[in-house]
């Protein structure tokens, strides 16, 4: 396809063991002075990271107030909290210490703090981020790609509606990446940034494209490393060679390389967004792992080929689409993923509830996703067949 294209990804990428020691340096280095530290639950104490970023910050005398109990399907209540801490005590800089849901919400501060009005009314298109607060990222868990991306995910957990913007203002000043940060994550974090990782390229892969781009190999080179590596974290969560390919995979499959020159809508991204806003409690990975392979069954007859490649560089398979997805679907029974909605929780009655959402809209790709087909995909994944 013939069209004019820019590429934007400024964030800086410190690499390595120990960069989160030199966490104050960088931020002092941009001349800020006082920063909202916005991190999880508990983790980030219960490892020492906490100390050692507030021991860093203290070298460079650099003051800080803080959010905690960041949520995964992080929600607009916490943006709010933070929102308010912020106007009460000014700050330059937001250091987001944790993975995607702790970055999106950090964004959405940012972003928010210089606009009057409710902050979903980006995340459902009312209005348009003009300027945001530089944020950087201590990175604790590979799977969303936040780090280097342009876009913020957030829940309005009052109307159980979940929804994403895009904006070159959020993009991160930086990111610090320590594979050593990650070791000690369980089992099922492990399985659900895998999917995400993957599910990032796969959407851009996939999408409506007239041949195969240049930009289709980064994104088939990407997904094989991404497998490749998690056959060896399957026996050893502790690789760090492996740990390593998934943090930089993590931020590579999100900011736009793998879709260079090419339009894409994220459609599975969006039927998984109707799930999670309705069901916080069910992982964004989890949400991604049991869809794909439902609307890889529905769409792949659209573009066979292209499915039929997926299969051949990412799993080594040499047969038809068909055989490809089923490689996908091997790859998640290895990790014990469900293969139904109803497995997690679902209620039946919510299917339509979801599907609902696409009666108005209509949503690009290789096979467009409207209300008819998503409710085929939901129905399917609520019965796992």
């Amino acid at each position: 396809m013939n069209k004019n294209y820019q590429f934007y990804s400024p964030t800086k990428i410190y690499f390595g063991p120990q960069e989160e020691e030199n966490v104050g340096e960088y931020i002092a280095s941009y001349g800020y002075q006082k920063v909202l530290l916005v991190y999880g639950v508990s983790s980030c104490k219960k490892s020492g990271l906490y100390d050692r970023v507030l021991l860093s910050l203290k070298k460079k005398n650099i003051e800080y107030i803080e959010l905690s109990s960041v949520s995964y399907n992080p929600t607009l209540e916490k943006v709010n909290e933070g929102l308010s801490l912020l106007r009460e005590k000014p700050c330059d800089f937001i250091l987001a210490i944790g993975g995607g849901s702790v970055i999106d919400c950090a964004k959405s501060i940012a972003s928010s703090y210089f606009y009057d009005g409710n902050p979903f009314d980006f995340n459902e298109g009312k209005a348009k981020p003009v300027k945001a607060l530089p944020i950087g990222v201590i990175l604790t868990i590979a799977a969303a790609g936040s780090e280097l991306s342009s876009s913020c995910v957030i829940t309005d957990e009052k109307r159980k509606i979940k929804r994403g913007f895009n904006s070159d203002s959020v993009r991160p000043k930086f990111v610090i990446e320590n594979p050593n940060l990650i070791l000690g994550l369980p089992r099922e974090q492990y399985a659900y940034g895998i999917v995400d990782i993957l599910a990032h390229s796969m959407e851009r892969y996939f999408a409506l494209s007239a041949e195969k781009e240049f930009a289709d190999y980064f994104a088939l080179a990407l997904m094989r490393a991404v497998v490749d590596a998690a056959k060896v974290l399957k026996t050893n969560l502790q690789d760090y060679a492996a740990n390593k390919t998934l943090l930089l995979a993590s931020s590579f499959s999100h900011n736009g390389i793998t879709s260079v020159m090419k339009s894409f809508s994220m459609p599975v991204h969006q039927l998984e967004h109707e799930l999670s806003g309705l069901y916080p409690n069910i992982a964004h990975g989890l949400g991604l792992a049991i869809l794909y392979p439902y609307w890889m069954d529905e769409v792949s007859s659209s573009n066979p080929m292209k499915f039929i490649e997926f299969g051949k560089a990412v799993f080594n398979t040499n047969g038809n689409a068909k055989d490809a997805i089923d490689a996908y679907r091997a790859f998640l029974k290895e990790w014990n993923f469900p293969i139904s909605l109803k497995e997690v929780g679902v209620k039946e009655d919510d299917v339509e509830t979801m599907a609902q959402s696409f009666a108005t809209r209509l949503v690009p790709g290789i096979l467009p996703l409207d209300y008819l087909l998503a409710k085929r995909i939901y129905i399917r994944a609520w019965k796992g067949e």
